[in-house]
């Protein structure tokens, strides 16, 4: 691509590198997690030849297979980067896929970088396909599907396919391969279970076999995006864009737009945290506020502040990780990590009777502000009600971790350390992000397999 953005450059390499860093951060947080735990059980049980590494099991696995931990890893504990405004989660389901290809073919960290750079931007693109910009929502979600489940596929399939050095032809088959076995429904954020968990994973899975068939032969059709029974018709009807596949291909990068989570809850929560954070600093106490409003965008109140009364006293951790005045409460009175931590998400973490009591003040509220910016971002402004009568606001109009707010590299590394420490001690830590650092330059990815291997 031209524009000083090329997938070759030494600064969209680096792009990489950071998100490459952040995922496997995540990864080494999850591994206690029981989706993660029982796809690991699953691939064991598969068995077959050994060629790439499966963070946590100390072996190497079929690369499909250790895609498809990886993958179920990066993605457990949502935490992991997004696309807006398709909300697609694009690093959890290309980077596993790339990263096991990688090591099995003892691919350079340049190739690799640009394979995933590659991938994570068809992954991007094609979920925009599916955005309708005039009602602001997916037409994927909006009919139940999973976008990262099903463009990821096609994006790992992407990244996959350049690592095993396959041809025009051969990867535009790989890409009509992969076509055929995106899939992923979200029923299970509405009533419950853990499928979802395993949806990058699968993804991750399904790219690297997508990209292995073409290799040998299997021949995808010409018209798999746009043709009368092809993907984008399949999934969204006559509710896509084509352009948005192409527009502006080689002058922008629609990855651009991915975001890195600094706190470990669902994003909606995020702006309303950065405020509270902010309100702290400022030497606010809670003792010293009788109120709070909480304003965001009107369809985020859904998921965050319904139904009221349990969103002020969460269920369990993870549900607190899905509540306004939790968060909020929380932020106010000092969290862990970046301003919030995993700590902050247990089950007793969310029972502690001072972040109750101040969950219990905060009201939230849809803001027409915040509206008019969702879902490009996720906007909230806080307003603190103090005992001395006097109100003091505080509005985020842009996400911190993404492109108008970047996380340093400071706070992605503070990131990574506060992940890795449930898996590694600091040494190793430092050891891997030292090693994710020289991707772009020297370092070949199956010597970052090799210490994942030994050292978690």
């Amino acid at each position: 691509m031209r524009g000083g953005h090329e997938a070759g450059r030494p600064g969209r390499r680096g792009d990489v590198a950071g998100r490459v860093l952040d995922l496997l951060g995540n990864c080494l947080a999850a591994l206690s997690q029981r989706p993660a735990e029982a796809v690991a059980a699953t691939v064991a049980e598969w068995g077959g030849a050994p060629q790439a590494t499966a963070i946590g099991s100390g072996t190497r696995l079929p690369a499909p297979s250790a895609a498809l931990v990886n993958g179920t890893l990066a993605h457990s504990l949502d935490f992991d980067d997004t696309h807006l405004p398709s909300v697609l989660h694009p690093s959890a389901a290309v980077v596993p896929a790339a990263l096991a290809v990688a090591e099995q073919t003892d691919a350079c960290g340049p190739a690799f970088c640009d394979a995933v750079a590659a991938g994570v931007e068809v992954t991007c693109r094609l979920g925009m396909a599916g955005y309708d910009e005039q009602h602001a929502n997916s037409v994927f979600f909006d009919r139940g599907q999973h976008a990262t489940a099903i463009c990821g596929t096609v994006g790992a399939a992407v990244a996959a396919g350049m690592l095993r050095g396959l041809g025009p032809d051969r990867l535009a088959s790989a890409i009509g391969v992969a076509c055929s076995m995106g899939s992923g429904i979200i029923e299970a954020n509405r009533t419950g279970g853990t499928v979802k968990r395993i949806h990058c994973g699968w993804a991750a899975h399904a790219g690297v076999v997508a990209a292995a068939l073409a290799g040998n032969g299997i021949t995808g059709p010409p018209t798999v995006l746009e043709g009368r029974f092809g993907l984008l018709r399949a999934f969204c009807g006559d509710r896509f864009d084509l352009d948005a596949v192409t527009r502006d291909l080689g002058e922008r990068w629609e990855s651009d737009r991915i975001f890195v989570k600094p706190y470990p809850c669902n994003h909606f929560t995020h702006a309303g945290v950065e405020a509270a954070l902010r309100i702290r600093r400022r030497g606010v106490g809670p003792a010293g506020i009788t109120a709070l409003t909480l304003g965001v965008p009107e369809p985020v109140l859904r998921t965050i502040a319904e139904p009221i009364a349990d969103k002020r006293r969460p269920l369990s951790g993870y549900h607190g990780a899905f509540s306004g005045p939790y968060t909020v409460a929380a932020a106010l009175l000092g969290g862990g990590g970046l301003g919030l931590s995993h700590a902050d998400f247990t089950d007793t973490a969310v029972a502690d009777p001072a972040r109750l009591a101040l969950a219990a003040k905060v009201t939230p509220v849809a803001d027409p502000e915040c509206t008019l910016g969702f879902p490009h971002q996720f906007p909230a402004v806080l307003t603190a009600r103090l005992t001395d009568g006097s109100v003091i606001e505080e509005r985020v109009r842009h996400n911190l971790g993404g492109p108008e707010n970047p996380l340093s590299a400071g706070d992605l590394a503070a990131k990574f350390r506060m992940n890795a420490r449930h898996a590694v001690d600091d040494a190793v830590a430092g050891e891997l992000a030292a090693l994710v650092a020289g991707l772009a330059a020297d370092t070949r990815p199956a010597v970052l397999t090799g210490l994942l291997r030994s050292a978690v």
